[in-house]
């Protein structure tokens, strides 16, 4: 078993292998169709990522600006999976997203 701290000081045990994403869905199945990544000792991690040590973990919606960049980060690599389908030969750019999203 680990612990795992929520921001509000709560420890909780979960199995090794516990995921943020099945924390969410055990808080509400609500919030689980909120998060967008999660933040796991301070570092953005997938939401399906499996956790193996005592952690701290923070789930990250659209309310939060790590969510919001995680979003536009992954949807910039869908957005470049379909432009090279569409596009063969087709040069990107690289870069984090940018604070508002996407630069068009």
């Amino acid at each position: 078993m680990i612990n795992i701290t929520l921001p509000d000081g709560t420890i909780k045990k979960y199995p090794k292998g516990t995921t943020a994403i099945d924390i969410a869905e055990e808080i509400s199945s609500g919030l689980a169709r909120n998060v967008l990544a999660a933040e796991i000792n301070g570092e953005v991690w997938d939401a399906t990522r499996m956790i193996h040590h005592d952690s701290k973990l923070k789930l990250l919606t659209w309310n939060d600006k790590n969510g919001k960049m995680a979003m536009w980060h992954s949807s910039a690599h869908l957005m470049a999976e379909a432009l090279e389908a569409l596009y063969p030969g087709i040069k990107l750019a690289i870069g984090p997203p940018i604070e508002n999203g996407f630069l068009l």
